[in-house]
Parts: C-alpha cells; sequence; structure tokens
C-alpha cells in the first residue's frame, strides 16, 4: 500500500503554496475593483485551510521509504484535487453556473488544454481574467516540479514525483540533484515569461492583456482575455511575437537552459529538435500553399497565416486568428496529424511528442531493412547513440495506449450525443492538451453546449493526456494498491 499519510502531507503543502498563488489573483482583483475580491479572497481562504488540514493530518507520516507509488499519486491526486479548488472563484462567484463547467474551465487551465465554456471572455472581471491564465502558466512546467524547486523536503519520492509530472521518454539530470535540475527549469520558464511579456508590451497590448498573454503563450496554454482572441488586435507583430513564445514553448526547456549557458550547439545537434523544426517548416509550406492557392489569404498575409496557424496547433497553445475550418477537410486532416504528434518532450506542450514519433519512424525503417538482413543488428539511434530495446518497447506501448485511448474515447463521445467531427476532434485535441477541435468544436466556438457527461470526461481526459497516461491509468490497477 502507498503511505497515504506522507500523501496527504504533501498534498496539504502544495495546497498552501497554491493559495498564495491564488492570492495574487486576489491582489489583481484589489487593484482594480472588481467584483470578483470576495469570490478569489475566500476561494484563496479555502485552499489555504485545506492544505493547513491536511498538513496536520500527515505530520506524522514517515519520509523515508517512499518511491514510485507515492510519487505517481501525488502527482496525479495534485491536479485532480487543486482543479476542484481552483474552480472555487467561478461557481462561488456566480460567473460559471454549474459545477461541471467551473471544473471544466479550471483543469482545462491547468492541463493548458485551453478548452473553454465560457461564452463571453471579455465580461469576467481581470481578478478572475488573471487567475484563470495563471493556471495555465502554472500547469505549463508543472506545479509539483515548482514545488520540489524550492521546497525539497519529500524524501525518497522527489524524482518520481518530478518524473511523473514532467513530459518525455527519458528525463535528463543535467546536474546531480533532482532539485537543482526543478529550479533550473523554473528559472528558464520564468526568464522566457519575462521576455515575452516585455515583447507584449511594447506592440498594441497593454500591461494587463501582456503579462495574461504571457503567461499563456510560453505555456502553451492559449487562455485569452478577449473572446476572438489574437485576432483582437489584428495586429502582425502580436502575432510573430506569439509564434515564437508558442515555438518556445514547445521546444524542450533543457536545450534552453544551455542555449542560455551559451551552448547553442547542444540545441542544433538534438535530433528531436531538428526533425520538430523540419516538420513546422514543411507543414507551414503546405498550408500556405493551400491557403494561397485557394484565395483564402494573400502574399505575407498568406504565409504568418499558415506560420501561425502550424504553431498554435503544434505546441497545444490553440489561439485564434483565423478559423481552419472553412479551409476545408484537406487541413483538417493536418491539423489532427499536427495535434497528435505535437512538440518536444520536456516542453509545455502536449501530444504523443516529436521524441516518440522519431523513434518509432526509425523503428519501423529499421523493420524494412531487417526484412532482407534478418540476421543484422540495428538498433534505433538517437542523436548518434542506440537506444535500448526496452525503451522503444515502452514507446510503442505508449503510442498503443494513446490511440486506444483516443478510440474508446471517440465512441463514448459519439454514445453521449457528439457529432462524428466533433468525438474525434475533441479527443484528439484534449488528450493532446491542445483546445480547439474540430466541427462546431473549432477555433471560433466552445465547449458549453457539449453533454455534461461529456465535460467530465473530457476533463478526465486532460489529465490523463497531460501526465502522459500511465501516471493515472496505473493508478486505477488494483496491482498499484497491493503491498
Amino acid at each position: 500500500m502507498p503511505n497515504i499519510r506522507f500523501v496527504i502531507k504533501v498534498l496539504g503543502i502544495l495546497f498552501i503554496l497554491e493559495s498564495l498563488f491564488m492570492s495574487s489573483a486576489v491582489v489583481v482583483a484589489y487593484l482594480y475593483q472588481g467584483n470578483d475580491f470576495m469570490p478569489l479572497l475566500i476561494s484563496s481562504l479555502i485552499m489555504l485551510s485545506t492544505g493547513i488540514l491536511f498538513t496536520l493530518v500527515g505530520q506524522k507520516a514517515k519520509d523515508s521509504g517512499n518511491g514510485r507509488r507515492e510519487g505517481m499519486l501525488i502527482v496525479t491526486l495534485t491536479w485532480l484535487l487543486l482543479s476542484f479548488l481552483g474552480m472555487l472563484p467561478y461557481y462561488i462567484g456566480g460567473y460559471v453556473d454549474s459545477l461541471v463547467d467551473a471544473y471544466f474551465e479550471t483543469i482545462s487551465g491547468f492541463t493548458t488544454t485551453g478548452a473553454s465554456i465560457i461564452t463571453d471572455i471579455e465580461a469576467l472581471p481581470k481578478g478572475l481574467l488573471f487567475w484563470r491564465s495563471l493556471t495555465q502558466w502554472q500547469g505549463g512546467i508543472g506545479v509539483v516540479v515548482f514545488t520540489v524547486a524550492i521546497l525539497p523536503v519529500f524524501g525518497g519520492c522527489t524524482s518520481q514525483m518530478f518524473e511523473a509530472e514532467t513530459t518525455g521518454i527519458t528525463h535528463e539530470r543535467f546536474l546531480p540533484r533532482i532539485t537543482q535540475v526543478a529550479k533550473r527549469i523554473w528559472g528558464v520558464y520564468a526568464l522566457l515569461t519575462l521576455c515575452i511579456f516585455l515583447l507584449f508590451l511594447a506592440g498594441p497590448m497593454d500591461f494587463f492583456d501582456a503579462i495574461n498573454h504571457a503567461f499563456t503563450s510560453i505555456s502553451t496554454g492559449g487562455y485569452s482575455t478577449k473572446n476572438t482572441s489574437l485576432a483582437y488586435w489584428n495586429s502582425a507583430y502580436i502575432e510573430y511575437v506569439s509564434i515564437i513564445a508558442m515555438f518556445l514553448g514547445s521546444v524542450n526547456m533543457t536545450l534552453i537552459y544551455f542555449c542560455f549557458k551559451g551552448d547553442f550547439k547542444k540545441l542544433f545537434k538534438d535530433e528531436e529538435f531538428r526533425w520538430f523544426t523540419g516538420f513546422v517548416i514543411t507543414t507551414s509550406a503546405v498550408l500556405a500553399g493551400w491557403i494561397f492557392f485557394n484565395h483564402y489569404a494573400e502574399g505575407e498575409h498568406a504565409i504568418r497565416t499558415a506560420i501561425f496557424q502550424v504553431v498554435t496547433l503544434i505546441s497545444s497553445t490553440g489561439y485564434t486568428t483565423d478559423n481552419y475550418i472553412k479551409w476545408g477537410p484537406f487541413v483538417w486532416f493536418i491539423a489532427l496529424v499536427i495535434m497528435f504528434i505535437a512538440g518536444c518532450a520536456g516542453s509545455t506542450s502536449g501530444g504523443l511528442k516529436m521524441s516518440r514519433f522519431v523513434i518509432l519512424t526509425k523503428n519501423l525503417s529499421n523493420v524494412f531493412k531487417k526484412q532482407t538482413h534478418p540476421h543484422a543488428v540495428i538498433p534505433v539511434r538517437i542523436n548518434g547513440r542506440p537506444i535500448s530495446s526496452d525503451l522503444v518497447y515502452r514507446i510503442m506501448a505508449f503510442t498503443f495506449a494513446y490511440l486506444a485511448l483516443i478510440i474508446i474515447s471517440c465512441l463514448f463521445l459519439s454514445f453521449s450525443g457528439i457529432g462524428f467531427e466533433e468525438s474525434i476532434g475533441a479527443t484528439v485535441s484534449c488528450i493532446g492538451n491542445i483546445g480547439p477541435a474540430l466541427g462546431n468544436l473549432g477555433p471560433i466556438n466552445n465547449y458549453s453546449e457539449i453533454p455534461e457527461i461529456a465535460k467530465w470526461y473530457l476533463g478526465f481526459l486532460m489529465m490523463v493526456g497531460r501526465l502522459e497516461i500511465f501516471t493515472v491509468l496505473t493508478i486505477l490497477t488494483p496491482g498499484f494498491w497491493k503491498q
């Protein structure tokens, strides 16, 4: 059995820290004299009280002997329970009518999915808009990773917690201790956020919009303060800054850390980064040609629109400047492929990850080679180094689970009354933490009209996708709870 008392203690610490984040939204509400001041204040006090209660219950827990099971359980329960506590301002303030809608909006924020049920975003007060963006900023790099960075008090399961929340097939330790790694990653993330904020501020955005969009672009979350998203500003400058921010958010944060240290060669020698960049350039060129020859846009506008749509989808951000649904089924298919693969491992983006796609492609190539050379030993190589067969098998198992979950989810959503296009689009979008989908759930629409049961399920799917399937689903197996 996992050490439940220790899990409760850690959750309590996380809730106390999260109440401080919510307190910053309380300050924003006070400064702007919004009617969301009391809902945010009450919610932050409830979160703080819950954290103190959990800490007291778990204060006598043993800090030693905890491992992988405790790590997975802490991470999963953190995302689940924080979404319920984080939804309180929406529900208490009456800005969202139903419990399921408040939960959907919050877990969509924390998982950086960006799928929304709010039909009039601009009607929300400033403090709540700030909280909405802040959930995405925290979720982008990880709530638990932040806690590990500033409070290295979790004993033996620190490494497991870090690995359970960060994305990717392997977790490179470029420093001896995992707490040092977490600090450097959060430092890079904060510095990138500041740079993007200053770039937005230099354009037509005011201070409030700039900080919110800095939060939701580098985290590849996609929440905006405007109903029409970035299309509100109708600015090429804003779109180009967003493209840079979303692209950076899709790149492995470890590689960006080395770039800050002056080691740019490590970035350009990385095979996943080269494949990712090449994929973005290729699909952007194809989409630009389609847009141009079908007279949806011309010249630089066609190129910019294509690059923006590719980057906003492959980064799993979901910002909107145009409605790709009107461009026809060919573009829908491209969008699904982009959403399925998505960004790099170790980034804030969702999806299968480019590293897994590269390994699967190379393994398939090796299978064809072995048809003519059956006795040849041909390892899969990444960055010139062979990777183990065990890792290849685990990636194949992950991909199978990913596809199986997509199929099951499409069937469930169709059964709940959602249309065919919408079921496929919503499934791929939510498990990949993208946001916009297909059909009536496209970039100019939202998820407000889908059935309640579908909202609960899609919220669960967002969490499963954000924690890369195995972390959550393993907890649901009987063997996890056995001695």
